[in-house]
């Protein structure tokens, strides 16, 4: 079983979290400090119920409600709840997946009560953070992300043999993960519509996921062993061309990774990228380079050699991820006096953030995130 942990309204929660006043408010979360030239990059509940989605300019929101409270995004609070939010589920003992900056899984294969762990981590985040999370349980990752969904905010939903059926007939093909570009745009225009009506269409799309997950290693690795890689990705509030916006993006996913690798004492030899978008659905490509690395900088640079050799330069971009795997433990041996003055400059930077709060000094071209 995967137990899948989604927060909810993330960005939104925290500032409401940091300030009371903010609670139960329509708020909205620009990309920029300037609120009535900007796009709203997430949005609290309240705002969410008027109509105020991500992606929505600042202008219109305002325009559906005069109200609204707003708030510059802050890319260090939330890098730093989720990296707490991580460490709080590494307690638990269990295979632990960082599935992005807000959304995290546990394999639970032969935890004899999976309905009340799942209570108790959404007690221990609340009690931690002041925020919630919803969460979904099933036999496979796409089912527990499709299941954490379903009853949000503060939900919690198991998906078994007892409700499979039940479910997927209520549930619309939208709310399936992948779906929101051109793979759903095609089976909706071929007449399906629920997550039912795709598993009755194409059985193997489910029965793989779900009936065969039970072969399933009885025996998994706990969390601290060491990782076959480590990632993070991003679902951008609206899709981008401009090529500085996802350079920006790709550098702070990098940033994240190169962290986690440095925090675990691990080098990298292969970065992948990842990228989705309306027009090129999923993307990607990797390599693998002689010399291993844990450099933000370095991560960066090889993955924008691989977006450089795809064919995908000028197309929308919605979601961006950064894989690093061929992982080995030992720390970067630079070579060169640059390399030499650069790795000083990390462990600087690394000191700084560990004091006073990770991201609290982080590359200038990240800032184009917010």
């Amino acid at each position: 079983m995967i137990l899948h942990i989604d927060m909810d309204a993330f960005f939104a929660s925290i500032e409401q979290a940091i300030n009371p006043r903010l609670k139960g408010k329509p708020l909205i979360i620009g990309s920029r400090g300037n609120k009535m030239h900007t796009v709203v990059c997430a949005a609290s509940y309240a705002a969410k119920a008027l109509g105020i989605h991500s992606g929505m300019s600042s202008r219109e929101a305002f325009s559906l409600c005069p109200q609204l409270e707003f708030v510059a995004a802050d890319q260090a609070k939330y890098i730093w709840t989720s990296e707490q939010i991580f460490e709080l589920l590494k307690e638990y003992d269990l295979p632990l997946n960082y599935a992005s900056i807000d959304e995290f899984q546990l394999e639970l294969t032969g935890y004899p009560d999976p309905l009340n762990l799942a209570k108790k981590i959404k007690e221990q985040i609340y009690a931690n953070f002041n925020i919630t999370a919803s969460v979904g349980i099933a036999k496979t990752w796409l089912l527990a992300k499709l299941a954490s969904k379903l009853n949000k905010p503060d939900g919690l939903t198991l998906i078994d043999d007892s409700n499979f059926e039940q479910i997927l007939r209520q549930t619309s093909l939208d709310k399936l993960c992948g779906m929101g570009g051109k793979t759903g745009v095609g089976f909706i225009a071929s007449g399906l519509k629920s997550c039912w009506d795709l598993y009755l269409n194409l059985p193997g799309f489910f029965s793989q996921s779900y009936h065969n997950s039970d072969n399933v290693d009885e025996n998994p690795g706990k969390f601290n062993e060491m990782p076959k890689s480590i990632s993070h990705s991003y679902t951008l509030p609206m899709a981008q061309i401009n090529p500085q916006v996802i350079r920006a993006w790709i550098r702070l996913l990098s940033e994240m990774v190169a962290t986690r690798l440095r925090q675990q004492k691990l080098t990298s030899a292969t970065v992948h990228l990842w990228l989705n978008g309306p027009e090129i659905g999923s993307f990607g490509a990797q390599k693998t380079y002689q010399l291993t690395t844990n450099d933000g900088y370095e991560i960066y640079q090889r993955a924008v050699k691989t977006m450089a050799k795809s064919r995908f330069k000028n197309h929308r971009i919605r979601a961006i991820g950064v894989t690093c795997s061929s992982l080995s433990k030992g720390s970067y041996q630079p070579l060169l006096r640059e390399e030499i003055r650069r790795e000083g400059l990390i462990q600087a930077l690394d000191r700084i953030n560990n004091r006073f709060g990770e991201g609290s000094i982080h590359p200038a071209i990240t800032d184009l995130t917010h």
